[in-house]
């Protein structure tokens, strides 16, 4: 739509495309109003829109992903949690151990998280193994130690959902709901967190393509849910000295593709916490909106990713050494936005 277009032009258009059977979905900027919309092509494309009042221009749009798309919306999305953005120049560190092991590790690594500077406290209550036999997480109680954890250090907590029937419990806890690597194409869970008024933290599948990516995110905004934070933890390639191949390539690619925030995991990327200092900094280089850190008091004691998993010290050293770092990134992507 034009500049500053009246509320009831940019109506009129939703109100022709409602009655063509296809989906309007609004994108509101301070000047400009973008209407995205879903639906039979040909259909669509047999309305004439470039002469109604307000209509500046009609474009497009061939991906397959359009919600996410930055032809619908150009500006950064920004997504909040009790507080604390990512996005459009917010920067977040999301801090803590991959899996709730008890309350003192809980509550001991949250501590420390805050006090080293992250904004964020990560913990898996439902973790999902390899191994059938391997340690699967604490469940509901876990959930409910990662809250109070949380809210005793002032930090909004992210966890990850495992099962759509578990969805409605994890959302009671979590202020933001992860969707794991190997849930990124569970499109009956995508859809169901589409619904939910919680923002989603959504990784990259092992062997996911940038596209399949996207296209899952559009799954979930589809549903009407626009809060959504993107996450590349490493893809699965022929190398072995990582347990992953953490390509930071996707995360520039990401930036210009698309308008939600991109976060890098460095921690399930490279399997080793003698590489999650450089992958930090290369990952902010590359644009990334925020970083995710595996943080636990014993890491040699550590029921599953011990050897990814920094010790409290060593987080709050490299939290020192990446502050600069994050606040040019602010100020870049600040300025940018």
């Amino acid at each position: 739509m034009r500049d500053h277009a009246s509320a009831a032009d940019v109506q009129h258009v939703v109100d022709l495309l409602t009655e063509a059977g296809a989906e309007a979905h609004l994108s509101r900027g301070e000047v400009k109003t973008i209407i995205g919309v879903i639906g039979d092509r040909e259909v669509i494309y047999s309305l004439e829109f470039e002469g109604l009042p307000g209509v500046e221009q009609v474009v497009r749009v061939l991906k397959p992903f359009k919600l996410v798309s930055r032809d619908f919306q150009p500006e950064d999305t920004v997504v909040r949690a009790r507080g604390t953005a990512i996005g459009g120049g917010a920067f977040a560190v999301v801090a803590g151990p991959c899996s709730i092991e008890s309350e003192e590790q809980m509550f001991s690594t949250a501590r420390a998280a805050a006090d080293a500077g992250a904004n964020m406290l990560r913990g898996g209550a439902f973790k999902p193994r390899s191994s059938p036999y391997a340690f699967q997480g604490m469940g509901v109680e876990g959930l409910k130690l990662l809250r109070a954890a949380g809210d005793e250090v002032g930090l909004p907590v992210v966890t990850e959902v495992l099962d759509v029937r578990d969805a409605e419990v994890v959302a009671e806890y979590a202020d933001v709901m992860q969707v794991g690597a190997r849930n990124m194409q569970n499109f009956m869970m995508l859809d169901e967190l589409g619904t939910m008024a919680k923002p989603v933290l959504l990784k990259r599948g092992l062997s996911a393509t940038i596209e399949e990516l996207l296209s899952a995110a559009e799954y979930i905004l589809k549903g009407g849910n626009r809060d959504v934070i993107l996450c590349e933890r490493g893809i699965r390639t022929f190398e072995t000295y990582t347990r992953n191949t953490l390509d930071l390539s996707a995360v520039a690619a990401l930036k210009s593709l698309t308008h939600l925030p991109v976060m890098v995991d460095p921690s399930h990327a490279t399997g080793r916490r003698d590489l999650i200092g450089p992958m930090c900094k290369a990952g902010i280089a590359a644009g990334a909106d925020g970083l995710m850190i595996e943080v636990h008091p014993d890491p040699e004691h550590a029921r599953c990713d011990g050897p990814q998993s920094l010790t409290p010290a060593d987080f709050a050293a490299l939290m020192s050494d990446l502050g600069p770092r994050i606040a040019l990134e602010e100020k870049t992507m600040g300025a940018a936005s």
